[in-house]
């Protein structure tokens, strides 16, 4: 199983070509209102909904890092994929271990699930 992974401090991060790579690939008919600031973010809405697209589903929720789209995009753009302060990287695990991403700071890694107690 591929799973995808920020390897540096700041946090995890996605590029705007790489969003749209990921909407465009899920079928998502999209429009961009482009970022106000150097460290802003585009905002991104459904155009038969006119929602807005929440586009950090992939920052908070790492059960979704081993999504296919995410990871071919990932692996597809490389390095252009990043976000200013990301650098993703596609780490293979094997497919029977039961997995959580583990962070400090924003560099992350991949840790066997296991238990803990406060």
């Amino acid at each position: 199983m591929k799973v995808v992974i920020n390897r540096c401090w700041g946090g995890f991060g996605l590029s705007e070509a790489a969003w749209e790579m990921i909407l465009d690939r899920k079928g998502i008919e999209w429009e961009k209102t482009p970022k106000e600031h150097k460290w802003g973010y585009a905002t991104y809405r459904d155009k038969n909904t006119g929602k807005e697209i929440e586009c950090s589903e992939y920052h908070y929720s790492y059960d979704l890092r081993n999504d296919p789209v995410l990871v071919e995009v990932v692996e597809t753009l490389g390095e252009d994929a990043n976000s200013d302060m990301a650098e993703l990287e596609v780490v293979e695990i094997p497919d029977d271990v039961e997995w959580i991403i583990v962070d400090y700071d924003g560099m992350e890694h991949i840790a066997e699930k296991h238990r803990t107690w406060p």
